[in-house]
Formats: structure tokens, sequence, C-alpha cells
């Protein structure tokens, strides 16, 4: 998708200072009351767009899939907007709740434990369909039968259990259950880390045609940048709950600006074994999430680390367009 489309474009989903804090009990459990939160998602804030996928990477913890699962309402924010088609979905309830999820599904990261081991894989596929309603059993069932063939199922799997596949074939499962009832956009929760790196491919390959044929739009979350780089428009990079950076993919690859999106790119292999990459190695403790730093929350790591930084919290600016990065290395007291 065109960035420059993107301008003059209505986002499909806005998220604006989403926040999701999770209360940590005192010894005696609840009797010992509150000691403090970890602060799993703190303060983002992006827009997603109509057929885009934008991808968020991040090291394990920073808070990719607290992010995935709160905007679904799978888990409630503690703070923040999600406006879907201008509705905020954190202020919904009942019935208007369920016409949304019907517009927004999940591909979660373990297929085996986000499916019931005692129904068949028919009875698993067609259950969306029955809660929202939609269709009669045998139209139900015909659905069923047309998604399988897409995601590449054979139709006899319809009547076999989850422990009787493999891992590529049940993340297709949890794909087909996911795309069954015709949404617009699909959060994919690292849908590939559990599998084979050949596999990988093939599940990649399959989101990019589905995308195509559906006019999908993806909020794609893995560890793995390389993976990221190759399906989506946009990334954006998050650190301990923050994102830190969100640019245009060639843009981000070409000129990293965070200094841990730096490091991040300069961990990814080259291609040719002839060119080698200037690794940026972080040194210094991650913080805990429950006792952030004041100032820059990744202070403590950056090799450019200046009195500022200790101080005030980095605001996003735009340095480039559509390049958003949140630093002081780019700001007006610092040049870079």
């Amino acid at each position: 998708m065109s960035l420059m489309a993107n301008e003059t474009k209505q986002p499909l989903l806005d998220i604006k200072g989403l926040r999701k804090y999770f209360p940590v009990k005192g010894p005696l459990g609840v009797f010992g009351g509150v000691k403090g939160y970890v602060k799993a998602v703190n303060d983002v804030s992006f827009q997603l767009y109509e057929g885009e996928t934008l991808g968020i990477v991040g090291e394990s913890g920073c808070g990719k899939s607290t992010m995935g699962r709160t905007i679904l309402r799978l888990t409630d924010p503690t703070e923040g907007k999600a406006l879907y088609k201008e509705e905020d979905i954190f202020q919904l309830s009942g019935k208007e709740l369920r016409a949304i999820r019907k517009d927004m599904q999940m591909v979660f990261q373990d297929p085996f434990s986000s499916l019931n081991p005692r129904k068949r894989i028919g009875q698993t596929l067609e259950e969306p369909l029955a809660i929202h309603s939609i269709g009669s059993k045998q139209e139900r069932t015909e659905r069923v039968m047309e998604i399988m063939n897409k995601v590449g199922l054979q139709l006899d799997h319809y009547y076999r259990y989850p422990h009787e596949f493999s891992g590529g074939q049940r993340q297709r499962i949890g794909l087909a259950r996911a795309l069954v009832v015709n949404p617009k956009i699909v959060i994919c929760d690292e849908p590939v880390s559990a599998l084979d790196v050949s596999i990988q491919s093939q599940i990649i390959n399959l989101l990019q045609q589905l995308q195509a044929e559906y006019k999908l739009t993806y909020l794609f979350i893995a560890h793995d940048i390389s993976v990221i780089r190759h399906i989506s428009d946009r990334i954006g990079v998050m650190y301990l709950g923050h994102m830190v950076e969100h640019a245009p993919t060639e843009s981000l690859f070409a000129n990293p600006l965070h200094p841990y999106t730096q490091a991040l790119l300069s961990a990814v292999p080259l291609p040719n074994p002839q060119k080698k990459r200037e690794r940026v190695i972080l040194r210094g403790e991650i913080p805990s999430p429950m006792n952030l730093p004041s100032g820059c929350v990744f202070q403590t790591r950056c090799p450019y680390v200046k009195g500022v930084c200790k101080e005030i919290a980095p605001v996003k600016q735009e340095v480039a367009s559509n390049h958003f990065v949140s630093c002081h290395l780019y700001g007006e007291d610092y040049s870079h």
C-alpha cells in the first residue's frame, strides 16, 4: 500500500495512548494490597490502514502480544482509545462488542493450546459462525469447507482432532478459524515463531495470498525482524511497553534512527558472506517493567545516553516522511 495515500485516508484502526498495567499483589495476595504495577504497554499510539500490514517487533516481554490482546479486548485496557471506524472499542460491551469482534480476529502464537482438544476441527471452525448467527447449519459447513481449502487443508481434516495434525497444519487451522467470519483486520501474534523455517515461509506466503484475495489488514507481531521485513508495509519497534520508532519498512532498514532499532538491525545476518555488518552490542541492565527509570526507558542500555535522557522522556517526532522516533538524539537540544 502506498504510504502517500495514507496521509489523506482515514485509518481503519486508530490506537491512541494505549496503556495496560497489571497490578502486583503483596505477599498476602489480595489481603496484602497492590504493591505496584507491571507497565506492559505504556502510551502507545499508531494507525492501521486498510489493506496494509503493520509489523510490530521487539524483544520478548516488550508488550507486543499484550498490546494485540488488549486491542481485541481479550484483556481490558488501563487507559487509551481504540477507534475502529471511529467507534471506540474500549467503550463497547455486549452485542456491540460482539459485532466488532466479527470484523477483528486473532491468530495465536501457539496453535495447539488455542484449539480445543475435545472438538473435531469442523466443530471448531463452525463455532465462530454459530456465535455470530451466520448462515444455516449446511451453509456453515460449506463455508468451513471453502476456507479449509483456501488455507491448504484437506476436506477430510474436517473430522479430525487437533492432536492429529503437525504444527504447520494446526497454524493453518488457526488461520482458517480467524478467516471463517470474513474479518477486516487480523492480528497475527507471532504466528510462525513455533514453526520450522521451511514451514514459516509457507505460512507467510499463505498470509500474503489471503491478504490479496480477501483485502485483509494485518497487525503482524513477531520478534524476528527478518520475517517482519518480508511481510510488512510499515514497522513499529517496541521496547519495554513503548513504541520507540515506526516507519515504512524500507525507510526503517535504510536509516534506522533509534539506538535500539540500530542494535536490532545489526544482529540480522547479511545474505552475502563477503560482507560484514558492524554489530551494535547493548550493555547494561534491562529495567524492571514495575520500576521503569525516569526519562527515557532505554537510557540504561543506550550507548549515546546524555543527561537529558535521564530526566525527560523523549516525545515522538517525525524526522523524515512518515518516519517517527522517540529519542533525544533528534531533538533540538542534541545533534546526532
